[in-house]
């Protein structure tokens, strides 16, 4: 998958438009960033990449971009 496709999906996770993430966002500043969230971004990365992250690895993440290198999504930013 993609990292454009993967950042889509987690924009329906954060039920936030297509389009709004990018990799640089804090997760501190999106106040969809909660719990289920949380849960959602792990069966997403689950799901779609075939990685399964507990929310102890998740804890340490900063941004978006940080969320992304733990769930191996790699591609070019934009």
């Amino acid at each position: 998958m993609s990292r454009k496709e993967f950042l889509l999906l987690f924009d329906e996770v954060l039920e936030l438009p297509a389009g709004t993430l990018s990799g640089p966002e804090r997760l501190e500043d999106l106040k969809q960033w909660d719990s289920a969230a949380m849960i959602g971004f792990i069966a997403l990365t689950d799901n779609h990449n075939g990685r399964r992250l507990s929310p102890r690895q998740i804890v340490n993440c900063a941004t978006v971009e940080d969320l992304l290198t733990l769930a191996q999504v790699y591609g070019e930013p934009g």
